[in-house]
């Protein structure tokens, strides 16, 4: 016998009447609750996983300066923010700092809180975080005076349009190797746990 459970029907069976409208209602909002609850979860382990992965990303560089004594140790979660919010790699901006002051240790003397050689050390930043925001966001393209220089770029041309060969010899080499130096690209497969 075929009892049609879905339809939202009473279906009599004998001297016994079936009500599947409430058990469909109910099964329904079950299923509901269900998948509501598959995605919320999916969510919390995205939100997990990317919290990881910053976390990790920040420890590499923040090792990295303390490692090497370098004042701007405690920098790396603004670094690692504003990387990700201008679609740069995660090493990019404190390898060039690396290279440019040794880490902060020997910043441009004549401007304030540009560990970057931003401007041929000619532009100061009001702050670090300042400086990391604004650095970023050139670098990345997302400022309209400078966007045809680092807009739609990988790293080494991004770095070869900071410091151009002709004017620094392997600049954009010596910079990548600092990155691999920081960490891997991919902190979530070289850190997974």
């Amino acid at each position: 016998m075929f009892l049609p459970f879905m339809t939202g029907t009473t279906v009599p069976l004998g001297s016994i009447i079936l009500d599947t409208t409430r058990d469909t209602n109910q099964t329904v909002f079950i299923q509901k609750q269900n998948i509501e609850a598959s995605g919320l979860l999916a969510l919390n382990q995205a939100v997990a996983n990317e919290a990881k992965d910053l976390k990790a990303k920040t420890e590499a560089i923040d090792s990295y300066f303390k490692s090497h004594d370098m004042p701007l140790e405690g920098s790396g979660l603004k670094m690692v923010q504003e990387a990700k919010n201008n679609n740069l790699d995660w090493r990019l901006l404190p390898a060039i700092a690396v290279r440019e002051s040794t880490g902060g240790k020997f910043d441009c003397k004549k401007v304030e809180n540009n560990p970057f050689g931003w401007g041929s050390c000619k532009i100061g930043f009001d702050s670090l975080d300042d400086a990391i925001e604004t650095v970023a966001r050139n670098l990345g393209g997302n400022n309209p005076n400078t966007e045809k220089h680092y807009a739609d770029k990988t790293t080494k041309q991004i770095l070869r349009a900071y410091n151009p060969p002709s004017i620094v010899p392997r600049y954009a080499e010596q910079v990548m190797k600092i990155m691999s130096d920081i960490g891997p690209e991919d902190m979530t497969t070289s850190f997974a746990s």
